[in-house]
C-alpha cells in the first residue's frame, strides 16, 4: 500500500484545436496542459479530467495514446510520466419540481467513456460543452452510469448554485439511489464537521477536490488515499473502504475562504456576520436578494446539534493553498518549485528552515501556519473568496 494526493475534479477550458468545452473555464486547461501541470508541478499522483465526455477531448486522448506520450492502464485511468489520470464527466440533473444539481460521472476507460458519450447524445442539446443539462430523471442516469462500470459523486453538494442540497432539494435521497453513490463531494465552503450535521451522509466517503477552472487552481483541494496501485479499480476500493484501502486525509480550504461559505447580499455587497446563524433579509439593509451561504443552508438542514463523524472518517486538514499566501507572487513560487519540485513538496515534505533559507522567514511563517491552520482569515461569500489576513 502507498499513499496518493488526489484531486478528482479537474475542468477542461477548451479542446488541442480550440474547441470551447467549459466556457468558463481558462483557455489553457486542455487535456495534455492539465496532465502536465498535475505531474510536473503540482505533484498531484491521480487527477480526475472532468469534460471527458466530450468528443473533441476524445480525439485528444486518442492522439495522446497513438503517439505513446499516455497509455491506459490495465485497472482502469491513463498513465502520464507519474500521473494518473480518470476520466470524468459533470452533468446537470434537474427532477421535477427539484433545482438544478451537479454530478460527477467516472469511467474505468476511454471506450466505456465513448459509450456513455453516445448515450447522452440522445439526452442533451451539446455534449461537447461541460456541465450539460441531461433530459432524463437523476436515476436514470445513475442507473446507466452505474451499469457502464463507473461510479457516481453528487458534485459540491452544498453550494447555493446547482447542487444536491444547496439548490435541488432537502434530502438526497430524493434524487438518488443513495446505494448507488460511491462518495459525495463536500466543496469549497464546507468541511467534514460541518457535512457531520445531517445524518443521511453518515455511511458516505467525502471527498476534497478543487474544481479548477485554471491550471493554478489544481489542488487547491485534494485527498490523501492509500491504495495499492493508482488505477480506476483501486480508487473505486478506496472510496467504498473495501480491502483496507480508504482515504487518509481530506485537504480543504478552511470553509471560510470559501466564496459561498456565508449568506451574502447582493444589494449592498455585506456578507453575513459570523455570530447569526440563518436569515430571510439582510441585516444592514433589509434587503431579501441574499445568496445563501454554505453554512447557512447545512444550518437549516442540520438534524442533529452535533457533528458525527464516524471511525472510519478521517482528518479534515485545512490547507491554504499556496496562492492565498501574502507576499508569495508567481516569481517566489517558481523560486520555490525550482528548489523543491512540486507544491505539495513545498505543502508537505519540506522544513521551516529549508523554506526560510529559499524565500525569507515572513513568507515561510506564513506556509508552516497554513500547515498549522493557524492563519487568520476574512469570511468569504456571495462568489467572493475569503482571504489570508496580511497580520496573524
Amino acid at each position: 500500500m502507498k499513499a496518493y494526493y488526489v484531486d478528482l475534479h479537474i475542468h477542461i477550458g477548451r479542446s488541442e484545436k480550440g474547441q470551447a468545452v467549459k466556457i468558463s473555464a481558462a483557455n489553457d486547461l486542455t487535456f495534455f496542459n492539465i496532465a502536465q501541470e498535475a505531474a510536473v508541478r503540482k505533484g498531484m499522483e491521480i487527477i480526475g479530467i472532468i469534460d471527458c465526455h466530450s468528443p473533441s477531448v476524445q480525439d485528444d486522448i486518442m492522439t495522446y495514446l497513438d503517439r505513446g506520450e499516455m497509455v491506459e492502464l490495465e485497472g482502469g485511468g491513463i498513465r502520464y510520466q507519474d500521473t494518473t489520470i480518470m476520466l470524468g464527466s459533470e452533468i446537470e440533473v434537474r427532477d421535477p419540481g427539484m433545482g438544478p444539481a451537479h454530478l460527477l460521472a467516472y469511467m474505468p476507460n476511454l471506450k466505456a467513456m465513448q459509450g456513455f458519450t453516445q448515450w447522452m447524445k440522445g439526452h442533451m442539446k451539446n455534449v461537447e460543452l461541460s456541465s450539460q443539462r441531461i433530459y432524463v430523471p437523476a436515476h436514470v442516469l445513475q442507473e446507466e452510469v452505474l451499469g457502464r462500470g463507473g461510479i457516481l459523486i453528487p458534485a459540491h453538494i452544498f453550494t447555493p448554485h446547482k447542487s444536491v442540497y444547496g439548490s435541488a432539494s432537502s434530502k438526497m435521497e430524493h434524487l438518488l439511489d443513495l446505494k448507488g453513490i460511491s462518495a459525495v463531494e463536500l466543496g469549497l465552503s464546507a468541511d467534514s464537521d460541518m457535512a457531520g450535521l445531517i445524518s443521511e451522509l453518515d455511511p458516505f466517503t467525502f471527498v476534497t477536490n478543487s474544481d479548477a477552472h485554471s491550471l493554478g487552481k489544481i489542488g487547491r483541494e485534494y485527498n490523501e488515499m492509500k491504495l495499492a496501485a493508482p488505477t480506476y479499480e483501486e480508487l473505486v476500493k478506496a472510496l467504498h473502504r473495501q480491502e483496507e484501502r480508504g482515504i487518509i486525509a481530506n485537504y480543504g480550504l478552511n470553509p471560510r475562504l470559501g466564496k459561498y461559505h456565508r449568506t451574502y447580499c447582493s444589494l449592498c455587497e455585506s456578507v453575513l456576520d459570523e455570530s447569526e446563524t440563518t436569515v430571510q433579509r439582510c441585516a444592514d439593509c433589509g434587503s431579501n436578494k441574499i445568496i445563501r451561504g454554505v453554512m447557512d443552508r447545512i444550518l437549516n438542514l442540520a438534524d442533529r446539534e452535533k457533528a458525527y463523524l464516524p471511525s472510519f472518517r478521517p482528518p479534515y486538514q485545512f490547507q491554504v493553498p499556496l496562492e492565498f499566501i501574502p507576499g508569495l507572487g508567481p516569481k517566489k513560487l517558481d523560486q520555490l518549485l525550482r528548489r523543491f519540485g512540486t507544491e505539495m513538496n513545498v505543502l508537505h515534505r519540506t522544513t521551516p528552515d529549508e523554506l526560510a533559507s529559499e524565500i525569507g522567514e515572513e513568507i515561510a511563517a506564513y506556509i508552516v501556519k497554513a500547515r498549522e491552520g493557524t492563519l487568520q482569515l476574512e469570511v468569504g461569500g456571495g462568489g467572493k473568496y475569503g482571504k489570508v489576513k496580511n497580520r496573524s
